[in-house]
């Protein structure tokens, strides 16, 4: 498919909504108010440079934690304030980043410790410049709207937020505030996924038609984190939701390869499905006593939950998420297009007439170790600029330092981020329209456009160098 067709095929499927004539075009016509005269579209938003970047950190548990040693260990960064519930994880988190300081940055880290709400006081007080969330998912939308009314930029843990209000309170408040407010998609880092995005860039599987997207990970481990730690939080919402609760990681980078929100295309409506919600009643019954307070839960969230996306072109994305079942880890991380197949978990290709040297046709799969002769010719250059600084700093096999490295770099330089405002609110979405789907036994749920139509006009990622 040429670009003028591929254009044509677009500009057809938005002109049907004003004639009530295409569906998948009609979902865009979501609720929106007109965006305020005081406010401005941020799709390539790139704020004033900041050459030293004053970091304060809210949450530094497991996740927080991490972020807070690698920030400090990033040039033209300077931690100036940590925000936590406990004290011995403030102080312990404090200390790391003095110590990768040296003596020379991170020497005076404000510690507010034992409130809920003392973050509010570290944000009026110290003036951060950009603040990092790695907290409860339901408090992520009230700290990252806290942050941009203080004036700093606001990076948050995944999912931007839980509800399609807070997303949308999101989206103003940094239109307004003219602030970033970045989701965390660390994922969107990962070697195989830039070598896709790379590839998809370069027509190398053709027009693409469908993705495969996923969050298969068992956790059940995590209950036992009873009174801190993730378990603590999460495990009261597998009991009181249904539908795909975490579905950024397996959509963050398809979406991507599909430049959703980014000109090309768009999120237009989903259907979602659960399974019965069977392994976590079990667990509990198994591994804790009859009067333990998760023995008092009724986990209705299904097993496994089946989403499917319809964009507005008509491409498909299946999004599935089970952190319950035993089975192996897996984020699909496939894009099928016109003229082959990338596949993830494990990294596997194939091609229409195959690839010299490897494969005669598409019948059989590019796997193992031949997977180098793909690397050789379309590694990402950000990876070779950063890959092996990131493998050795690590995070998730380096992706975590990569996506915070970037983060840096394009605040200190001006420039606008890899993951921009309206992309990490429309990944954010899946959950709560799945929700609403489970519940209308698979009723078709629209995506709001919380670009007010601006999508149409945003560019692509860049193959960033």
């Amino acid at each position: 498919m040429t670009n003028s067709r591929r254009e044509f095929i677009k500009n057809t499927a938005l002109a049907g909504a004003g004639m009530g004539l295409s569906p998948l075009a009609a979902a865009m016509s979501a609720t929106a108010a007109p965006r305020p005269g005081n406010s401005v579209y941020l799709g390539g938003f790139a704020a004033p440079e900041i050459p030293l970047i004053r970091c304060a950190l809210i949450g530094v548990g497991a996740r927080g934690s991490q972020h807070a040693e690698q920030l400090a260990a990033i040039p033209g960064t300077e931690i100036v304030a940590i925000s936590d519930l406990y004290q011995d994880w403030a102080e312990a988190s404090a200390e790391k980043c003095r110590e990768i300081g040296k003596g020379e940055r991170h020497r005076d880290i404000a510690l507010y410790h034992g409130d809920e709400k003392l973050w509010r006081g570290m944000l009026e007080e110290q003036k951060p410049d950009a603040v990092f969330i790695s907290t409860p998912w339901s408090t992520h939308a009230e700290m990252a709207i806290g942050s941009m009314e203080q004036g700093a930029h606001a990076f948050v843990e995944v999912p931007l937020a839980v509800t399609l209000d807070e997303l949308w309170k999101i989206v103003d408040t940094a239109e307004r505030t003219r602030k970033h407010c970045m989701m965390m998609e660390n994922v969107n880092y990962g070697r195989e996924e830039l070598l896709y995005l790379n590839m998809c860039r370069q027509g190398a599987i053709g027009e693409l038609l469908h993705g495969e997207a996923a969050y298969i990970h068992e956790l059940r481990w995590q209950m036992d984190e009873v009174d801190r730690r993730t378990g603590s939080w999460r495990t009261p919402h597998y009991a009181k939701r249904d539908g795909n609760l975490y579905p950024t990681h397996g959509l963050g980078p398809v979406a991507q390869y599909m430049n959703l929100v980014r000109g090309e295309d768009n999120f237009a409506r989903m259907v979602s499905f659960s399974s019965p919600g069977l392994g976590r009643n079990a667990h509990a019954r198994a591994n804790y006593p009859e009067g333990h307070k998760w023995n008092q839960l009724d986990f209705k969230g299904g097993d496994m939950n089946t989403s499917i996306v319809k964009t507005v072109l008509g491409r498909t994305i299946m999004v599935q998420w089970d952190e319950t079942s035993p089975r192996p880890y897996s984020r699909h991380n496939l894009v099928q297009g016109t003229k082959g197949i990338l596949a993830g978990f494990p990294a596997r290709a194939a091609f229409e007439g195959g690839w010299e040297g490897l494969t005669e046709d598409h019948h059989r799969w590019i796997e193992a170790d031949h997977m180098e002769v793909l690397y050789e010719k379309f590694e990402h250059p950000l990876y070779t600029r950063l890959g092996a600084l990131a493998t050795e700093m690590g995070g998730h096999g380096g992706m975590d330092f990569m996506m915070l490295y970037r983060i840096v770099e394009c605040l200190r330089e001006g420039l606008p981020l890899d993951q921009n405002l309206y992309e990490g609110a429309y990944w954010s979405a899946v959950s709560p329209l799945s929700e609403a789907s489970v519940a209308q036994d698979g009723m078709p749920q629209a995506f709001p456009d919380f670009t007010r139509g601006a999508w149409k006009d945003t560019a692509p990622l860049d193959i960033v160098a």
